[in-house]
């Protein structure tokens, strides 16, 4: 039983230092906090949670081992263009979400679909999976199928606590923003996504 919180652990600390680090789902869940409150930090994180339940399956069969370098190239290119085509989606859109400040309800941003799209989108995210992510995976699968999920559960635990803490901080701060405050912070964001979608496609 020893061995399964250890997985556990272990899965909450690499977890937590890959979502400590700045990144596209960092800003988008930043997007989303402003326009739509809170919830947006957990929406952001199930829809990264849905992808990585997909390439969990693909570890476990045993797929990690057809992707190649042309494969990994491939992914940069096609995520970094989808990155920046939400970087200017969310450029485009910072002026009428900073016109509707008062009235967000009436604002509607899906941070499930951004989740998804910026985890998808993003090569770093495939490469620690296929090699790092996979090792620890394999590693725990000596244990058994329970210690997988522990190691899952303590990867998620460590990303939802997170991104939930992000969004709660920035919707909090949210009504102290003037409108023009507001549509920098969200520009701000869509340059950053600019920026990665970028540096992955031409890295």
């Amino acid at each position: 039983m020893l061995e399964l919180f250890e997985m556990l652990f272990i899965g909450f600390i690499v977890g937590l230092t890959g979502a400590l680090v700045p990144g596209p789902m960092l800003f988008v869940t930043i997007d989303g906090t402003l326009k739509k409150g809170w919830t947006a930090g957990p929406e952001v994180f199930l829809g990264h949670a849905i992808i990585e339940s997909a390439v969990l399956v693909l570890i476990l069969l045993g797929m990690n081992t057809l992707v190649g370098e042309r494969e990994m190239s491939f992914i940069s290119v096609a995520g970094g263009i989808v990155l920046i085509i939400f970087g200017i989606m969310t450029i485009r859109g910072a002026k009428a979400s900073a016109a509707e400040l008062h009235g967000q309800d009436k604002v509607v941003s899906n941070s499930l679909i951004a989740g998804i799209v910026t985890s998808a989108s993003n090569p770093y995210f495939w490469l620690w999976w296929l090699a790092a992510g996979s090792a620890l995976v394999l590693e725990s699968m000596k244990l058994g199928m329970v210690a997988v999920v522990f190691f899952i559960v303590g990867h998620w635990l460590a990303d939802l606590g997170w991104f939930t803490a992000v969004s709660l901080s920035f919707s909090r701060g949210r009504g102290m923003f003037s409108p023009k405050t507001y549509r920098h912070i969200l520009v701000s964001c869509g340059l950053f996504l600019i920026l990665f979608g970028s540096w992955f496609a031409i890295g």
